[in-house]
């Protein structure tokens, strides 16, 4: 029986048949893989996603964890599946071998960790951070806190969060009040509070490496003065518990198997030397905190935006397998009430549903896929152009690559329960917890409107909109070789381009009155207009990938592709004309009227 988690088969497509990952085995640091390796890992993790990681998922959902004031408790399956997950060699997947790692490229380990997002988001959390975090420390930390903290998390020993919320501050970054007095010997007193910390506290492993913005008394004001420091639960060397202490757990709708916690640190509990304060060892150069924790941040916005898709894929595959198999009613034309009922997959309205959730999902997990890859371009590229072309063009896409898949990949899930019908909201079946567990993703690592501001504020304008020409140029090319193509490829390839023309003169009129206010007030309308536009441009190149081929799964591509760009990528019409209004509507709101 095929999974209800994630298509292998489409995994392989978008792998072999598009992404064409086996041509990175020529490049240097992959000279050791091949296709059979590749596929052997993801052998591997669908395996272990399955017995390991499905199993349990509904009970840790059941069963949250829980605070007795002295520790918190977990379900056992959660830490029997991370010691397998650690033991597999899967923490370091795409680290260099010198580190123990796997060496694999990242766009395969983005295949590869679906597998466990799919089958359990709230245990997959646990390595999802660490494995940021390792990837944070290896890019900007020094050699010695390479050795002491990421080697460890390579080994399952030890586990990883990030701190940057605080109870008042939440997203507003320059208003964390967390500070860090820097000590005769080099070290830092950590003082203040953290909240929202996901895997904050826990006994999965024997030391929890926390990351932790704050500010050096006597730095600048505001984000240029955070810096960035590592805060262990327990001091390398001296096994002294530091003083970083659980005030208290958050219990969240969804992702429950995900202890989540508001943090206390330097609050005297323990006083490490016998003096106050949480130790922390200062990452980098002081007042660069940001910037660092950006590293950490953007991966794990793409990394949310692959579980967004994930639990959208697994509640599509379960509302399909429930239409195949479930009987209900008959044909329209059916004129005789004896006459057998048909399973409701033969209904139209249910066909559209599944149709609109394929689009999504499939769409989704091909542009996260795809940025995996412009990661491996930018890391073995040829070329320092072709880096840095790879460079930008991520930077454009990963607010897309984050939003796009928490808001449309939940809106399959909410589907999902649709096709199911009274069943689909009940505990009994899988999407009810599938949406629940998706519906965090659209605030998790930055909200929809923060990602808003990021795509329209930032990145479609930066070096004199170098980001915004560069996507334009990419969709084009696209659309040539669709054009070269004939047939359907080219014309879906001119509805594409008539939209992809205006992405750039709707974006200048919004700035044409120099006023940033006026300019920004829709950013989530462009958003999700330029995000639809993504995802019609990766579903042509998905039905580009499809020439000459036939079978089930080919038409089944090529029928999701007709649905996005006939039902979806309209939706971009109206968008657009708001925007090139210069629509004041919610800016001239006042909080009175509400």
């Amino acid at each position: 029986m095929p999974s209800l988690l994630l298509s292998r088969r489409d995994l392989d497509f978008l792998l072999h048949e598009w992404l064409d990952v086996e041509s990175l085995t020529k490049r240097e640091r992959y000279r050791d893989h091949s296709r059979e390796t590749f596929d052997d890992v993801l052998d591997l993790a669908e395996q272990i996603a399955t017995e390991h990681f499905a199993p349990h998922n509904r009970k840790a959902d059941a069963n949250e964890p829980t605070f007795d004031g002295e520790r918190v408790h977990l379900i056992p399956e959660v830490k029997k599946a991370l010691d397998v997950f650690a033991e597999a060699g899967l923490v370091a997947g795409t680290l260099d071998e010198e580190l123990g790692g796997l060496q694999l490229p990242v766009v395969v380990g983005n295949a590869v960790f679906a597998w466990f997002q799919a089958a359990n988001v709230g245990t997959s959390s646990y390595p999802f951070l660490t494995i940021a975090n390792a990837n944070l420390l290896l890019a900007h930390g020094s050699e010695q806190q390479r050795q002491t903290y990421v080697r460890p998390m390579v080994e399952g020993r030890y586990s990883g969060t990030m701190c940057l919320s605080e109870p008042q501050a939440g997203s507003s970054l320059s208003d964390v009040t967390t500070r860090a007095v820097p000590q005769d010997d080099g070290t830092y007193r950590v003082f203040g509070n953290k909240m929202w910390i996901s895997a904050g506290e826990h006994d999965l492993t024997e030391n929890i490496i926390h990351l932790v913005l704050a500010k050096i008394p006597g730095g600048p004001p505001g984000v240029k003065g955070i810096s960035l420091f590592i805060v262990p639960k327990v001091l390398v060397g001296t096994g002294e518990r530091n003083d970083v202490v659980l005030a208290g757990l958050n219990h969240k709708m969804g992702f429950r198997g995900t202890v989540n916690t508001l943090l206390n640190f330097g609050e005297g509990v323990h006083t490490p030397g016998g003096q106050p304060g949480a130790v922390g060892f200062l990452v980098g150069e002081p007042h660069q905190g940001l910037k660092y924790m950006f590293h950490m941040m953007n991966e794990a916005r793409v990394g949310v935006g692959l579980g967004a898709t994930c639990l959208g894929y697994s509640g599509y595959l379960h509302s399909l397998d429930y239409a195949k198999g479930r009987p209900q009613g008959r044909p329209v034309s059916a004129k005789d009430p004896a006459s057998p009922q048909v399973p409701i997959i033969q209904h139209a309205d249910v066909k559209r549903m599944l149709l609109a959730q394929k689009s999504y999902v499939e769409g989704a997990l091909a542009l996260n896929l795809y940025c995996g890859r412009l990661l491996d371009e930018e890391k073995t590229g040829d070329g320092d152009e072709v880096r840095a072309r790879s460079t930008l063009l991520l930077d454009v896409l990963t607010p897309i690559a984050k939003s796009w898949p928490s808001q449309w990949c939940l809106e399959a899930n909410s589907l999902a329960i649709q096709v199911l019908g009274g069943y689909g909201y009940t505990r009994e079946y899988p999407v009810e917890q599938l949406y629940r567990d998706n519906r965090l993703n659209p605030i998790h690592e930055g909200t929809h409107g923060i990602q808003a501001l990021d795509l329209l504020g930032r990145k479609v304008v930066m070096q004199g909109g170098a980001g915004l020409q560069l996507l334009v140029d990419t969709i084009g090319a696209t659309v040539a070789r669709a054009t070269a193509a004939g047939g359907e490829a080219a014309e879906l390839g001119t509805q594409l381009q008539a939209v992809v023309d205006r992405i750039p003169v709707t974006t200048a009129t919004l700035f044409s009155t120099g006023d940033v206010e006026v300019a920004l007030a829709n950013a989530s309308v462009y958003l999700e207009a330029v995000g639809h536009v993504v995802i019609a441009w990766i579903w042509l190149e998905q039905l580009l990938a499809t020439e000459g081929r036939t079978g089930d799964f080919y038409d089944g591509k090529r029928q999701a592709a007709r649905y996005f760009f006939r039902w979806e990528l309209p939706r971009t019409g109206p968008q657009l004309a708001l925007l090139e209004a210069l629509d004041t509507t919610t800016l001239d709101a006042q909080p009175s009227w509400f």
